[in-house]
C-alpha cells in the first residue's frame, strides 16, 4: 500500500506530462491483464471443464478463450489511443479500426458458439430419438444470419456511414428480388412450413399424390428429397409438397400393414386354411408380434372362398420383401396341407347339329 501511495501519483503525473508514454503504459498494463486472464483460463477454467461430463462447456471455453484476451488488448489499445489524442482524423480512424476488430472477433466467436451449441443439441436429440432436428438447424442458421447482420450494422455505425440510402435501395432491390425469385421464396416458406408442421421426418416412408413412394432422406429449405426402392432420388420443391396430399406410411406408428388376398377351393376346411395362414405369418421374422396377424374370410367368390391375411411389417421398406415371402410360403404350405388354390375356369360344350333332309311332295 505504501508503495502504491508513493508511486501512483508520480506515475500519473508522468503520464500526463508525456501523453505518448502514458498511452504505452496503458497498453502495456492491459497486455499484462490479458496475459493473466489467459493464464487463469488455461490453468483453471479449462481444467474444470475437462472434469465435467459435458463436452459443450469445453468447446465454449476454447472458443471464447482467444477472443477474451484479444478483446482486453484491443480495449487497452483503444484507451491508449484516446489518451494520446492524436490529430482528429487519426483518432477517429484508429478508434474505429480497433472497434471494428472487436466486432469482427466477437461475431466470429458467437458464430462458432452457435454452431457448437446446435451440433451438441442435435447430437442429444438424435441419441434420444426425438424429432425436430431440422427446426434446430433452421434456428441456428437464422441466428447466424442475425449475428452477421448485426455485425455489419455495427461496422457501418462505427465508420459513420449513413445507412438510410442503403435501406431505401435495399427495399427497392428486395421488391425486385421478390418478384424475380418468387418460386424460390415460395419453396423457402414451404420448407419452413414443413419443418414446423412436421408431416414427415427424415427416415419416414411417404407416398406422393403422383404415386411415387420412397424414404425421406433430406428436408431442405428449398426441396425435400426421397429415395425410392429402385434407388432413384426424387427432389420435390417444398412449394409443391405443401399443397399436395402426402401419405406418411411411417406415422403414427412406424410399422406397415400388409394385406395378402388368397382364395381356396370350395369344400376346403376353412378352419384349417385360417390356421395355415396364421402359422405362415407367425414364422416370418419380418412380421411383428404385436398386433398379432389375423385372417378374415371376406367373401364367397365365383370359384373360390376368398380369405385375407392381415399382418404388420416392422418397417415400411420391408413391404415388398414381406409380400414376396408370404406369397411363396403360403403356396408351399397350402400344397403340403392339400389345400387347393382354384383359378377361374370356364367349360365350353360344343354340340354337333346334324343336317336333316327336307322331303317335299311332287
Amino acid at each position: 500500500m505504501e508503495f502504491l501511495q508513493k508511486w501512483l501519483p508520480q506515475i500519473w503525473a508522468f503520464m500526463n506530462e508525456s501523453r505518448v508514454m502514458g498511452g504505452l503504459i496503458i497498453v502495456g498494463t492491459f497486455c499484462i491483464l490479458a496475459w493473466m486472464v489467459n493464464l487463469v483460463v488455461e490453468r483453471v477454467l479449462l481444467v474444470l471443464t475437462r472434469k465435467s461430463k459435458f463436452d459443450l462447456d469445453d468447446a465454449i471455453v476454447k472458443t471464447i478463450h482467444r477472443p477474451v484476451w484479444l478483446s482486453i488488448v484491443l480495449i487497452g489499445a483503444l484507451i491508449g489511443v484516446q489518451w494520446i489524442s492524436p490529430q482528429p482524423p487519426f483518432t477517429f480512424i484508429l478508434t474505429s479500426l480497433l472497434k471494428t476488430f472487436l466486432v469482427l472477433i466477437w461475431a466470429l466467436a458467437i458464430n462458432r458458439m452457435v454452431l457448437q451449441i446446435i451440433e451438441d443439441w442435435i447430437k442429444h436429440w438424435r441419441e434420444s430419438g426425438r424429432t425436430g432436428i431440422e427446426v434446430i438447424r433452421l434456428g441456428g442458421s437464422i441466428t447466424r444470419i442475425v449475428v452477421f447482420a448485426g455485425a455489419i450494422f455495427l461496422f457501418l455505425s462505427l465508420w459513420k456511414i449513413n445507412i438510410t440510402p442503403l435501406l431505401a435501395s435495399a427495399g427497392i432491390a428486395g421488391v425486385a428480388v421478390a418478384l424475380a425469385a418468387r418460386e424460390t421464396l415460395s419453396n423457402f416458406f414451404g420448407g419452413i412450413t414443413v419443418l414446423l408442421d412436421r408431416p414427415y421426418k427424415v427416415g419416414d416412408y411417404i407416398v406422393l399424390d403422383s404415386g411415387e413412394r420412397g424414404e425421406v432422406v433430406e428436408i431442405g429449405l428449398r426441396s425435400t428429397r426421397i429415395t425410392t426402392r429402385d434407388d432413384v432420388q426424387i427432389s420435390i420443391p417444398n412449394s409443391i409438397i405443401t399443397n399436395t396430399k402426402v401419405v406418411n406410411e411411417s406415422a403414427p406408428e412406424p410399422r406397415f400393414r400388409v394385406r395378402i388376398s388368397v382364395g381356396v377351393a370350395y369344400g376346403t376346411d376353412v378352419d384349417q386354411a385360417e390356421e395355415v395362414l396364421l402359422t405362415v405369418a407367425r414364422k416370418n421374422p419380418l412380421v411383428v408380434s404385436q398386433p398379432e396377424p389375423r385372417v378374415r374370410f371376406r367373401t364367397f367368390g365365383d370359384s373360390s372362398l376368398d380369405f385375407e391375411l392381415l399382418c404388420w411389417a416392422h418397417k415400411p421398406h420391408d413391404k415388398g420383401r414381406l409380400i414376396h415371402e408370404l406369397n411363396r410360403d403360403i403356396y408351399k404350405a397350402f400344397e403340403q396341407a392339400g389345400i387347393a388354390i382354384p383359378f377361374p375356369q370356364r367349360d365350353v360344350y360344343v354340340y354337333e347339329r346334324s343336317a336333316g333332309k327336307v322331303n317335299s311332295d311332287g
